[in-house]
Formats: C-alpha cells, structure tokens, sequence
C-alpha cells in the first residue's frame, strides 16, 4: 500500500488517458485536490471518430462527444506542460506557472508526422479535433487528394475522402494494412478499397512541397503527384520534450513498469509510455490500450504494490470501404484464419488465428458480436465459446 497519503495530483493530459486517471483515482478512493492540464481547449473527446464518422457526420458534427467527465478536477485548458521538476515536484506550464504536486500523471499522447514543413498550407495531418474540422472545410469543395500512409488511418481517411465525392490517391509502398493487420486481411480491405475506387500508388513518399499554390508529394524516384490536398498518415511521435529535463527518460523513451509506474510519485499511460506487453516492450497507440493502461497506472497511484498488473490484450476497430472489423489479440497475423462462422467471401465472418499456446487473436468481419464474446474468443479454443455464448 501506498504509505504517504496523497492531497494533490496533477494529471498532465486532457485525452482519454488523462480522462480514465482521473475518473479512475476517484474510484480508487482518492479525494483530495486533482488538477488536469491540457494543451487542447476542447473538452475529451473520441478521437478514433475523427477518421471514421466524424468525416461524414452531419454539420453538427457529433460523433465525437464523450460524456461530461464527472472527476470534478480543477481544469487548466489551452495550455501546455512546458517541463517536469521531480526534485521539487512542480509541474511548470507554459505560462510560467507552477503547479505542485504528491503524485503526477503523464498523459500527454503523441502527436502527428508530417512530411513537409509545419506552414505548408497544402499538407493537413488528421490527431485532433481541430484537424478534423479544417479537414472537414477542405473537403467540401471536392479537392482531388493524395493521402500518405497505407495504415489505418490512411486507409479511414482516403475512404471518408472518396465517400465525400473526391478524386483520391493513396501513396504507400507496401500493400495498404499489410504491415498492421497482416496479408490475409490487407487483400480483403485492399480489394474493397479498389471497388470504391481508390487508386494506389506504390512508392515510398519523401516529402512534400509547395508547388505555386499547390502541393505536391515528392516520392522516392524523384517522380511527384500533384493534388489539390494532401492529408499525411505517416505515423506519430510521442510528446515528451517537456520531459528532456527530468531525468524520467531512459533513451529517449519513457517507460513503465506493469503498473504504469515511472517511479513512486510519477505513473505514464497511453500514447506517452512505453509497456511491457507479451510481444515485448513499445508503444502501444490504441484507444482501448489507454484507457487500460489509465486505470492500472491511477489506481497503482493510490493503493500501491496491491494495484493489479496491466496484462494488455489489445482489441483494435477499423470502418473503411463498406467494411467494419474488430480484432481482438495482437496484431498483425500471419497465414489464413480458421473461419468460426460466416463466409469471409460473402460478406461477414468471424475468424481466429490461433497461437501455440491455445490463445489467439479474433476478428469480426462485417459480424455483430459484442466486444466481451470477442476477447472470450481470442483467449479461448473456438470449440470452449461459441459465437452467441
């Protein structure tokens, strides 16, 4: 147990990390002063709906809205955490002030790639809701558009793009999702993105440039594509420069133990924090891993050494192209699945990959099962649960 009572902690972080801490350490007990810095002026919101439904809500633009938060901390918006002083236990804010703490926190995220320079009005990324609505303006005039990344979330936004009527181009230089979810279900999601018409370019991009009002995507042979817009899926960097002083780095990474803990008084989750997982030690970017990692790391906070161990089975959701899956285990998969009911060609499917240990990892494809059956799945032989147990 934790044996120095905590009066004030500083949650350093607005997304849904630095939301379920904080949800989380009032449901851990604690009740004392909480603080919850964030450098957004928006309140939390879903940020996988911004490449999914939000690109094609109505112009109330909902799909993003979460629940009011009800931790009733004091909350400081608009402002970043420029730098964390362990010794005296301040976190120090942009504006110079100083925010004293027992424990803090970390859940700062990680923030968007870009290939060109940050002013190049050509280039958009997609990570906040600001992007989303300056992506949303950008399309209504029907922009022919390149998107960078052959991930999910290229993949989310070029099929939003098409959906809205544009022209659209994606540049990767490996098959799109083959890298994430693995061949089999990268040629099932490939073959439905060339049936809405989505065109392929296979070469690695190295740049974008301006180009008289245009922008243009630089690619490896020296050969560009003009586009009205180019939207960049390149990946995301975690935000810990405000850390550089704090000695809390261990090679430029920020790490955790099972318990989210950096040290006694310092807990890390989401985007920010390298784990330990059962497929070794990194950066696990999904909403469902931050929310987890947020309650292990808030309660570990308060009750110490008898707070659980984060033992991660990653569950991940894509919509794209006229296809809904949702996958529960790790990622990606190697070699065709068992088909546990559907048809994979016929439009829904629940499929399992199997692992030697008699665990696995599930996929519903375009196939209604709730989230708890899925995991079940994924962790248990087919024949121990079936699809409606």
């Amino acid at each position: 147990m934790s044996t120095r009572p905590l009066r004030r902690v500083v949650v350093v972080g607005n997304g849904i990390a630095g939301l379920t801490a904080s949800d989380s350490l009032r449901a851990a007990g604690f009740d004392g002063e909480l603080t919850v810095v964030g450098d957004e002026r928006h309140a939390p919101y879903s940020r996988p709906a911004l490449s999914k439904a939000a690109l094609l809500d109505a112009d109330d633009m909902t799909s993003h809205h979460l629940p009011a938060p009800t931790h009733e901390a004091v909350e400081i918006l608009g402002v970043r955490a420029s730098r964390l002083d362990v010794e005296r236990k301040v976190v120090v804010l942009g504006d110079g002030t100083g925010l004293p703490y027992d424990a803090v926190v970390i859940a700062t995220g990680s923030r968007a790639r870009r290939l060109g320079r940050g002013d190049l009005a050509g280039e958009l990324t997609l990570r906040n809701l600001d992007d989303a609505v300056t992506l949303r303006r950008r399309l209504a005039s029907r922009p022919t558009v390149v998107v960078v990344g052959g991930g999910a979330l290229g993949m989310e936004i070029a099929s939003g793009c098409l959906a809205v009527g544009c022209e659209v181009t994606l540049v990767s230089r490996d098959r799109p999702l083959v890298h994430q979810l693995g061949p089999y279900l990268s040629d099932v999601f490939a073959a439905a993105a060339d049936r809405h018409g989505l065109r392929h370019a296979a070469s690695h991009a190295v740049g974008v440039r301006d180009a008289g009002g245009h922008p243009q995507v630089v690619l490896a042979d020296g050969s560009v594509l003009e586009a009205e817009l180019v939207v960049s899926a390149v990946g995301d960097d975690p935000n810990l420069e405000w850390l550089a002083t704090s000695g809390l780095l261990t090679d430029g990474r920020l790490t955790v133990d099972t318990r989210g803990r950096v040290r006694p008084d310092v807990v890390a989750a989401g985007d920010v924090a390298t784990i330990l997982t059962r497929r070794g030690v990194g950066r696990v970017p999904l909403w469902t891993s931050a929310i987890e990692q947020s309650k292990i790391a808030a309660t570990a906070l308060v009750r110490g050494d008898d707070a659980p161990q984060l033992d991660l089975q990653p569950y991940f959701w894509t919509e794209q192209f006229g296809l809904n899956l949702k996958a529960s285990g790790f990622l990606p998969l190697a070699g065709p699945p068992e088909v546990v009911d559907g048809d994979p060609h016929d439009g829904a499917a629940l499929l399992r990959w199997a692992r030697d240990d008699g665990s696995g990892t599930a996929v519903a494809l375009n196939y209604r099962i709730p989230v708890p059956r899925l995991r079940r799945l994924s962790a248990t032989a087919p024949a121990a649960v079936s699809p409606a147990a």
